[in-house]
């Protein structure tokens, strides 16, 4: 995020019709950058904007306004509703957030990663509004994708390590390749501490699976067979009932019961606890890493995942802490691992938890929008990393993502298909290039 300070210089000015890009990678600081060097980089690289104003618009900004709502019942967003902006899907969300800045005039406009989160519909919808937007004022994309980059971008600004490394057209940069990041594993993933136990197959099973909120459908007639070893792409617009499908998966939704739905070779319902499902399930999504906030290491992390806790608490076995090693190493992370892992970037926390969830080698492994908020070069790390698992373990893994990863490869993928009585689902083969109706 770009702080307030580096929207109220006074350095900034406006040229009609002309965008920028700002590319930067998950070490980039935002805050310090915006103290330190946002006065020397506006009087140098934007000369067009003096005097002018600007808004920001971020998740950040966005969290900060749902928070005022809910603590102070203070709806600037939707004071024309009845309902809070909570409510709202993220595409309504981010919606309201640029109508609401919109109305304070502004001179320009900086986009902090305004795609994250979005299904493919919204994305499109913003993509338009900006377009229209940009033709009325002036636009600076901050972004970690070069696949983000909107249209009407005339030129880009690279910083890596707080350093300006790149600044010209759009058309230069695109030539140097920026984003065209490719990463490969040497080695293999590290064998299991515990030899297999003979796992159910299937391992997963809905059939004809539907769960309701009072008068809302949310999923209907959903039949999905998850087998051992297999890789799943789940997808689907927001509001689908992804959240719900997985909910079941992990025993945290009481709806599972009285439906059939055969989790690890039993019925849900048939006297199973919770804590007997999720021992058979790594699970990782970005919101996790808030829950780590002591001095634990990156190798205290990935250990801790032997056991289940946040943290560690109990002492590690010489075998375990061979293990984490190997799996540190595979990663290229030796130099990282006596490092606190809330100092450690997006991209090496990532990767940190995707491995700490393995460590077990559990029977399934679930990632839900892991690669949000990275940047290129740590996204394809992400998704190497992925795709090496699902090809050297007997995991099984359901991956769960509204963006696209060109190098990823699943073998399937589920799609949830919302109607007026809740989403139906279709899967489809990708090794045969069939679609089934489910």
């Amino acid at each position: 995020m770009l702080t307030s300070n580096f929207l109220t210089l006074n350095n900034l000015g406006l040229v009609k019709n002309k965008h920028w890009a700002i590319y930067t990678t998950d070490l980039f600081d935002s805050r310090r950058f915006s103290h330190e060097i946002s006065r020397r980089v506006l009087e140098e690289y934007f000369p067009e904007l003096i005097d002018k104003k600007g808004e920001l618009f971020s998740n950040a900004i966005l969290d900060q306004l749902i928070e005022e709502e809910s603590r102070h019942e203070i709806f600037e967003l939707t004071e024309k509703e009845i309902r809070g902006i909570r409510t709202y899907s993220s595409g309504e969300q981010k919606k309201a957030l640029l109508e609401y800045l919109l109305a304070k005039n502004p001179d320009f406009i900086i986009l902090d990663s305004p795609f994250d989160n979005l299904d493919k519909q919204s994305q499109e919808e913003l993509k338009q509004n900006l377009k229209d937007l940009a033709e009325r004022l002036s636009i600076i994309q901050v972004l970690k994708r070069k696949s983000d980059m909107l249209p009407f971008i005339n030129e880009v600004i690279q910083i890596k390590n707080d350093e300006i490394t790149f600044f010209g057209s759009r058309e230069k940069f695109l030539q140097q390749g920026a984003g065209e990041e490719n990463f490969f594993f040497k080695g293999i993933i590290p064998s299991p501490e515990n030899a297999c136990e003979e796992i159910p197959n299937p391992l997963i099973k809905f059939t004809n699976v539907s769960v309701k909120y009072e008068d809302r459908q949310i999923v209907r007639g959903i039949n999905w067979e998850v087998k051992n070893g297999e890789f799943w792409h789940l997808i689907g617009p927001n509001g689908s009932g992804k959240t719900t499908l997985l909910s079941l998966l992990t025993g945290d939704n009481p709806k599972a019961y009285g439906q059939d739905l055969m989790l690890f070779s039993r019925k849900k319902g048939s006297g199973e606890s919770v804590w007997e499902v999720k021992k058979n399930i790594g699970y990782f999504t970005p919101s996790m890493t808030q829950l780590f906030r002591g001095r634990h290491t990156l190798k205290q992390m990935v250990i801790s995942g032997f056991m289940d806790s946040i943290g560690l608490y109990q002492r590690p076995s010489t075998f375990q802490k061979q293990l984490a090693n190997q799996w540190i190493e595979l990663c290229g992370f030796s130099h990282l691992k006596s490092q606190p892992f809330v100092k450690l970037s997006k991209g090496h926390q990532c990767v940190t938890m995707i491995i700490r969830a393995m460590v077990k080698h559990p029977p399934l492994l679930i990632l839900d929008e892991p690669s949000t908020g990275l940047d290129d070069y740590h996204a394809s790390m992400v998704v190497a990393l992925i795709n090496k698992i699902a090809k050297e373990s007997a995991t099984s893994i359901i991956y769960v993502s509204h963006r696209s990863e060109p190098k990823l490869k699943p073998e399937f993928t589920y799609e949830l298909i919302p109607g007026g009585y809740g989403s139906t689902g279709r899967a489809h083969d990708h090794r045969k290039n069939l679609i089934n109706e489910m």
